[in-house]
């Protein structure tokens, strides 16, 4: 699933955030978005997973375009569609593991049975199949943002969105996320969209979108 953008602008009260952005995502590869603080990278990443609408322009998933959904339509094609790894992984620190995982599938309706079958599936699947009932207390940092990742593919999205996932992480773990992202890539045709300001990945990355003030350079 392609992801295309025309002519999006955004503005916060007087400032223009995003600023005639047009851009397509290609399926089944890894795109990085780089750029120095405050270029607008956050804010295109929310709006091309629809937590944001744009002012001005469209956003399609293939060719449908999402941004005239009314909320409930898109709130649904959101959980079924795009997953999302935020830099700070926000597990639920009451649940376990596989708990945290099975989220996004309960609020599919999906069996628990279901669930956690698909849930152990993926853990195990990121090498964690003996952390199943840890809660994230118990879990290292590159494990906390691997349980994370599991919980974005959990409803087998076409595209996973990540901002800064590995901005909490030592370089080690750093290192062995983004080699899952490429493995993720290269065995289930992983679409993934990543802003970063790690220069070792965006190397790695099949695109590279720079911004700077709100634009594509």
């Amino acid at each position: 699933m392609g992801i295309h953008l025309k002519n999006i602008s955004k503005q916060y009260q007087s400032l223009k955030v995003l600023d005639d952005i047009s851009l397509d995502i290609e399926s089944g590869k890894i795109t990085v978005i780089v750029g120095p603080s405050g270029a607008g990278k956050s804010t295109l990443l929310q709006i091309l997973g629809t937590l944001d609408l744009p002012d001005l322009g469209t956003i399609a998933y293939d060719n449908e375009k999402v941004n005239d959904f009314n909320a409930n339509k898109l709130a649904k094609f959101r959980n079924e569609n795009i997953g999302f790894v935020f830099q700070f992984h926000h597990l639920l620190p009451e649940f376990t593991a596989l708990e945290n995982v099975c989220i996004p599938a309960f609020i599919q309706n999906i069996s628990k049975k279901d669930a956690e079958k698909r849930a152990i599936e993926l853990l195990e699947m990121l090498g964690l199949g003996a952390r199943l009932q840890n809660k994230p207390s118990q879990l290292s940092g590159g494990e906390q943002q691997r349980v994370a990742v599991a919980r974005a593919m959990m409803n087998n999205p076409k595209v996973i969105l990540a901002d800064e996932p590995s901005g909490n992480l030592d370089s080690a773990n750093a290192k062995a996320l983004h080699q899952l992202f490429f493995k993720l890539r290269d065995e289930w045709q992983q679409t993934f969209v990543i802003v970063t300001h790690n220069e070792e990945l965006a190397a790695m990355a099949d695109s590279v979108i720079k911004m700077q003030d709100g634009k594509i350079i």
